[in-house]
């Protein structure tokens, strides 16, 4: 079947973008007996929550990228097509690509994810690595590579890495890369260049892990400091240059490998929708999540702003992603059959943040129980290889793990994703 400029042609429901809310829609309404074309820029769903990873080699790409058809090959009522979408009409639920096909939907399901938030700060987006997508992550391990190669030929001189964000993509980012110093560069390197390796974490609000309670956040400084990192909080980054940053208070440090976990925001694509943008540039979505003013439109993950039962915005996280993708298929399942549509209810799993080998933060579900050092980071292993899409995939990330954490052996990195 071609999917060209046939604006005769309507499909019932198209899904724009295929992380986790826009992959799980899909699913749930490709078994629910709907007719779905799902759209994303690459042939891969990618694991987001694992990029960083991938980024200092603890895992391959082929563990956390599984190809879309591979997903929906036993889903017969859902197409996948690769494409870069151009635009979207909310008012006529159409789709233009990056090759001018205009699609049509009967519903139209808005799931395309975010992009770093730079916060204007000078440089940022031009020197800083971040941390979204498996191209992320593969640009950042080279050029951590390449950093640790230069450094090995010379000398003397120190090895700086700053990583900007203290939330748990930031956290996971800084542990892994002091880590990577203390296991890795020591054992393939050399002692001495260790000694000269230093990570640096960076973010204007006072506290790491912002969200955590403050048992997790004291346990998460201690953790930090003991491995090495250097926290420098309560003060925001003013400028990234090629050599390294300079904070707020004055303090300038001399760095050649910047990481952004700054934040998010929402796209282009909706930025020119046509809708009103809220928070973050992303759509203040109705409890059912349907985009306001218009009909047949449906916006959820990371481009949506969502709400729980008590009206308060819940966090960009997979966990939400996923429960509103399965909602959204519930709505629209029901609008296709004239049902009613149910506001969305969010089942809080609670928060989860690797520290480094053997350590982990974890505060699980509502009551928020607390966990704290190995059995947090064995829950986590456990929690996020459930959560991994694909069997090959769980036992590439188990391999991975068993590989880098008992023998601190680094994963190869592969640049690009499988097909």
């Amino acid at each position: 079947m071609e999917y060209v400029s046939r604006m005769e042609d309507t499909h019932q429901v198209i899904v724009v973008g295929a992380g986790f809310a826009g992959l799980t829609a899909a699913k749930e309404l490709g078994r629910k007996g709907v007719d779905v074309l799902l759209i994303d820029a690459n042939s891969y769903h990618q694991f987001q929550p694992l990029l960083y990873q991938v980024a200092t080699s603890q895992i391959g790409v082929s563990a956390i990228a599984r190809p879309l058809r591979s997903i929906f090959r036993r889903i017969r009522r859902v197409k996948v097509t690769t494409a870069n979408v151009a635009a979207v009409d909310v008012a006529k639920r159409t789709v233009t690509t990056d090759d001018g096909d205009t699609l049509q939907a009967q519903t139209l399901v808005i799931a395309v994810g975010a992009v770093p938030n730079f916060f204007n700060t000078p440089g940022a987006e031009e020197h800083a690595f971040p941390l979204y997508s498996v191209t992320d992550a593969t640009r950042l391990g080279s050029s951590l590579t390449r950093l640790l190669d230069q450094a090995d030929r010379e000398p003397s001189g120190s090895v700086d890495m700053v990583v900007v964000g203290g939330g748990p993509t930031g956290v996971e980012t800084a542990g892994a890369l002091a880590e990577n110093i203390k296991f890795v560069v020591t054992k393939f390197f050399s002692p001495e260049l260790a000694d000269r390796c230093r990570v640096h974490l960076v973010d204007m609000v006072p506290s790491v892990l912002n969200t955590f309670s403050s048992k997790s956040q004291d346990y998460t400084r201690r953790r930090l400091a003991r491995i090495g990192v250097q926290m420098h909080m309560g003060v925001g980054v003013t400028e990234v240059r090629p050599d390294g940053v300079t904070l707020a208070d004055g303090t300038d440090i001399p760095s050649r490998l910047v990481v952004w976990a700054g934040g998010l925001k929402a796209g282009n694509l909706i930025a020119n929708s046509g809708l009103a943008q809220g928070k973050g540039g992303r759509i203040d979505v109705r409890p059912d999540l349907t985009a306001p003013d218009v009909d047949g439109v449906y916006v959820i993950g990371d481009a949506a702003n969502i709400t729980d039962s008590t009206g308060a915005k819940l966090p960009q996280l997979g966990s939400v992603a996923q429960q509103a993708g399965k909602w959204a298929a519930r709505n629209i399942h029901a609008d296709i059959n004239g049902g009613t549509r149910q506001a969305f209810h969010y089942f809080d799993k609670g928060y989860m943040a690797m520290i480094g080998r053997g350590a982990a933060v974890a505060e699980i579900g509502r009551k928020r129980i607390q966990l704290q050092g190995s059995l947090a980071f064995v829950s986590w292993l456990l929690v996020h290889l459930a959560l991994l899409s694909g069997f090959q995939q769980k036992v590439r990330a188990l391999f991975s793990w068993l590989n880098g954490y008992i023998i601190h052996s680094p994963a190869q990195v592969v640049v690009g994703a499988p097909e």
